[in-house]
C-alpha cells in the first residue's frame, strides 16, 4: 500500500434548489491510496455519498480536480466516464441493485457482457465469484428467492468480477441485520485485501469504520478529521 490511486483537489459540489444553493461538498482535498480500505464516515447530509459519486464519476464536481491514475475524471464526457467505470470501478449499493428477472449467475456476469467476454468464460468466472461469496448453490436463483444477505453477496460478486482497481461501497450493509453486516464486511474487505484493491466505504455506522485502514470524517461537506488506523511504511505520494 503506498501510491495514491485517487487524488481529490479542492473539490466542490453545489446544487441549486430553487433560489438556494446547497454546498454538498465544500472544498475537499484527499488522496486515496492503492490497496487501502478508506471509510468516508459522517451523518446524513455530511456530503459523504455525494463525494463518493464524484470520485466514481457518477456526478460532475462544480469545481476542483479528481485524478484517477493520472486521468482527470472531471474532464471526461459521458462515454469516457462509462468506459472508465467499466475498466476500473466496482460498486456495492445498499439496495443491492440486482435485476429481478435475472438469476444470480446472470446478474454477476453483467459487467463481463459489457466487456464482450465470451459466454463460457463469463459463466466460469461468475461461478468462481459465486463460490468465493459462498453462493454457488444459489447460482440459478432469482433475487426474490434469496434473503437480503444473499442478494448483497451477489452484488459483491458482481462488483469484484472485473477485478476492478477500486470498489465503492455506499452504505453496503444498511438493509442487513447485525450478524449479516459483519459477514458482509469480512467478505468485502477480505476480497479487496486479497487482491490489493482499493475499497472506499461510505457509512454513518462507527462499527463499520473498524474495518478501515483510514477513516475520513465528514461534516457539512468538509473533511473534519482523518484517523489513520494502519501504519503504512515507505508510503509514496
Amino acid at each position: 500500500m503506498g501510491r495514491s490511486v485517487i487524488r481529490i483537489k479542492d473539490v466542490k459540489k453545489i446544487y441549486q434548489m430553487g433560489k438556494e444553493q446547497i454546498q454538498a461538498v465544500n472544498g475537499i482535498n484527499l488522496n486515496i491510496r492503492q490497496g487501502e480500505v478508506c471509510c468516508l464516515l459522517g451523518k446524513s447530509g455530511s456530503g459523504k455519498s455525494t463525494l463518493l459519486n464524484l470520485i466514481a464519476g457518477l456526478e460532475k464536481p462544480s469545481s476542483g480536480e479528481i485524478i484517477f491514475n493520472k486521468k482527470h475524471i472531471e474532464r471526461m464526457n459521458e462515454d469516457q466516464l462509462a468506459d472508465f467505470r467499466q475498466k476500473y470501478v466496482g460498486f456495492v449499493f445498499q439496495s443491492y441493485n440486482l435485476l429481478p428477472t435475472l438469476t444470480a449467475m446472470e446478474n454477476v456476469t453483467l459487467p463481463l457482457i459489457f466487456k464482450n467476454v465470451p459466454l463460457r468464460e463469463r459463466n466460469e468466472r461468475a461461478m468462481e465469484m459465486l463460490k468465493a461469496v459462498g453462493l454457488e448453490e444459489r447460482a440459478n436463483h432469482k433475487p426474490q428467492e434469496m434473503s437480503g444477505g444473499q442478494q448483497q453477496r451477489v452484488s459483491i460478486a458482481r462488483a469484484f468480477i472485473n477485478s476492478p482497481q477500486v470498489v465503492f461501497a455506499d452504505e453496503p450493509t444498511g438493509n442487513l441485520d447485525t450478524r449479516t453486516t459483519f459477514e458482509m464486511m469480512d467478505l468485502i474487505t477480505g476480497l479487496a485485501k486479497k487482491n490489493n484493491q482499493t475499497l472506499v466505504i461510505v457509512t454513518h455506522d462507527l462499527e463499520l469504520s473498524d474495518y478501515a485502514d483510514r477513516i475520513v470524517m465528514l461534516s457539512d461537506g468538509q473533511v473534519e478529521q482523518i484517523e489513520e488506523k494502519t501504519k503504512i511504511e515507505g508510503e509514496k505520494e
